[in-house]
């Protein structure tokens, strides 16, 4: 028998430290390509993104080899959708426009197997070899919740009533837009709205996530933010244009 796989993100909050999520990997060679980088995770993008269910076994197995946890945004939340990411083998998982207390504790329904939650009793991938899944799993398994909607923002304080969420996440786009501001994350309406949501996230004392590039990571670590995605394309693009810049 083996031990069941750690999940390096979870590992790394429950301990107070900060952890690092990479966003734009889409293959599973391009996952193992950045696998010697010191991230802690990998986004898996179900949402917006190619992923399905066919391909979830080779890009969490690629997370797997270099020891970085899997991290699934599915499309909705949907209870079949949610364990099923799951038992394809992704560490964690991210629900969109969660929204109310209720649509959290459905995530945790979903996310978690009994008596935390109602997670189907099937032995996905990472339960291979291992005894007692069942019993350990929970310990082992991410649940992301994204507050992306005023009407989430407005719900702050219920919301984060619900335990066994490991991350509250603030993304700005989604929020911009519910807020009348359509592509401008960046109005200082909004960037208050989301300074103003973590700070309360982190005063809870529950875990804020967002969104971040080099020029504001410092500023959201600065607000107690614990847990970052960063776009891999940002640093591809500015990469480019400074090497390409040296001979132009």
């Amino acid at each position: 028998m083996v031990d069941l796989r750690k999940n390096q993100v979870k590992q790394k909050l429950n301990s107070g430290e900060s952890a690092v999520v990479l966003m734009g990997l889409d293959s599973s060679d391009a996952i193992e390509k950045c696998g010697p980088g010191n991230h802690d995770g990998v986004w898996l993008e179900g949402e917006h993104g190619g992923v399905d269910f066919s391909e979830l076994g080779e890009l969490t197995r690629a997370c797997d080899i270099w020891g970085k946890t899997s991290i699934t945004r599915v499309h909705q939340n949907q209870a079949g959708l949610i364990y099923r990411t799951l038992d394809r083998g992704s560490q964690g998982i991210c629900v969109p426009h969660v929204n109310t207390e209720k649509e959290a504790r459905d995530v945790i329904k979903a996310g978690k197997f009994p008596p935390i939650g109602e997670r189907g009793m099937y032995p996905g991938r990472q339960s291979y070899g291992v005894e007692d899944y069942y019993v350990k799993a929970n310990d082992e398994t991410l649940l992301i919740v994204l507050v992306e909607d005023i009407i989430a923002i407005n719900n702050l304080s219920q919301i984060l009533s619900v335990d066994h969420i490991d991350v509250f996440c603030v993304a700005p786009s989604d929020l911009a837009a519910s807020m009348g501001h359509i592509g401008v994350a960046d109005h200082p309406n909004v960037q208050s709205t989301i300074d103003d949501a973590l700070t309360q996230i982190v005063r809870s004392g529950k875990t804020a996530g967002t969104l971040v590039t080099e020029a504001n990571i410092q500023h959201f670590h600065d607000l107690g933010v614990r847990f970052f995605i960063t776009h891999i394309q940002s640093w591809i693009t500015d990469g480019i244009t400074r090497i390409t810049a040296k001979v132009r």
